[in-house]
């Protein structure tokens, strides 16, 4: 079908009938094709039928060698490998319970899978012993294997994290062009913060300098230094683990000399008068970090505050606000988490907690400096959902203290 933005109704209208007649291969995802074209995958059986098609919606046969795989079916065949495995390994003991066990999705990170907390508890797996580890890691093709238990309510969100095949937890994880690593029996990394990832990465940061006062493993650190620019960054971080990862993935970044790694309590912090940004990534919510974060702005030109916390939004339907109300810059990325669909506008909730931190940030700044500042919202982001009715938003904030 054509790929000209002029005839794309028609190729829209094209696939909406393909769909409809169950004529699509979904095993495979849409190609370009010589010509500005595009290809829909069509069931091989189903030939035949495209002869029904109307008149006005013309197609050519177009046969691929190697079609791309649709994500869904990248997703299936791991999964459907596995299970093959594992009725080979248990032949008559096979069950449906069993069935229900087995996992159908995991984190990888390089040749190490970090298995979900439910996976594999059944009494039959545990007869298998280190057979069943073994099998795991070869139809999932890696050397190690790991399960996640609860996370450890020690204010660190330390993961419990058993590793079941290998003798060593660090691995390597790259994200946008940037090379984490870290002990996955130690340290937990979070994909589903990879849109305020790639947004950090594209701020203006040239020759500022900034401090992140929640560093962790560098998951907002290292997009500020490797492709946003900044001049230097003061990293505060008080896991011990944590820290031990961060420093590593500064010096496989190359960029370990224009950030100081701060190893401990944040809310102790002696730096004052010299961030021109500070980046507050904790949630639930950052509050007890307000105070550190304005004593560390420049005093004379201020700066932005980058401001994480989770907002709840009552189910009730309520009508949302113009993007630009309050917030020329406020755009919200799509984000389907299966919970709740993050849309493109600002929610009420969201501008009132927004106008709210800004006039506690003012106040702060006033009795810090004994002057006036205005703060003023630049931008509110929708990261994601974290439960129904639950957000966790970022809110860009511009400080500056009051001209003489």
């Amino acid at each position: 079908i054509p790929a000209l933005a002029t005839e794309r109704r028609l190729a829209q209208r094209l696939r909406e009938r393909l769909e409809e007649e169950q004529l699509l291969d979904g095993r495979y995802q849409l190609q370009q094709v010589p010509g500005g074209r595009v290809a829909l995958p069509v069931l091989e059986e189903k030939l035949s039928q495209l002869c029904l098609l109307p008149p006005e919606m013309p197609c050519e046969l177009v046969r691929i060698q190697d079609p791309v795989p649709s994500r869904a079916s990248r997703r299936r065949a791991p999964a459907q490998k596995l299970q093959d495995e594992l009725r080979r390994l248990l032949g008559g003991s096979w069950s449906e319970e069993l069935e229900r066990d087995v996992p159908h999705a995991w984190q990888r990170h390089g040749d190490l899978v970090l298995l979900s907390e439910d996976s594999f508890r059944a009494a039959p797996w545990e007869s298998l012993g280190p057979a069943l580890w073994e099998t795991v890691a070869l139809a999932l093709g890696v050397r190690r294997v790991a399960r996640r238990g609860r996370v450890l309510p020690d204010g660190m969100r330390t993961p419990s994290v058993t590793l079941l095949l290998g003798q060593d937890g660090w691995v390597e994880h790259v994200d946008n062009g940037i090379r984490y690593t870290f002990d996955v029996t130690k340290c937990m990394f979070s994909p589903g913060n990879i849109t305020e990832k790639l947004r950090v990465a594209s701020l203006p940061c040239s020759g500022e300098v900034l401090v992140d006062l929640y560093a962790g493993i560098g998951y907002f650190t290292l997009p500020f230094l490797v492709h946003a620019g900044a001049a230097f960054v003061h990293a505060c971080e008080w896991n011990v683990h944590a820290v031990e990862a961060l420093r590593r993935a500064l010096a496989l970044n190359g960029v370990q000399d224009r950030c100081r790694v701060h190893h401990g309590d944040s809310r102790q912090l002696q730096l004052r008068d010299t961030a021109d940004r500070v980046n507050l990534g904790l949630i639930p919510s950052s509050e007890e970090g307000w105070p550190v974060a304005c004593r560390v702005l420049k005093k004379d030109t201020g700066g932005v505050l980058h401001i994480h916390h989770n907002v709840e939004t009552p189910p009730a339907p309520s009508p949302v606000l113009p993007a630009e109300w309050g917030s020329p810059e406020a755009q919200h990325p799509m984000e389907d988490t299966g919970k709740e669909t993050v849309g493109a506008r600002i929610r009420p909730e969201w501008q009132k907690w927004a106008e709210a931190t800004a006039t506690r940030i003012q106040g702060l700044l006033v009795e810090l400096h004994g002057q006036l500042w205005h703060t003023r919202v630049l931008h509110i982001e929708a990261v994601k959902s974290y439960a129904p009715h639950v957000h966790h938003l970022v809110l860009d904030l511009e400080c500056r203290p009051a001209l003489p």
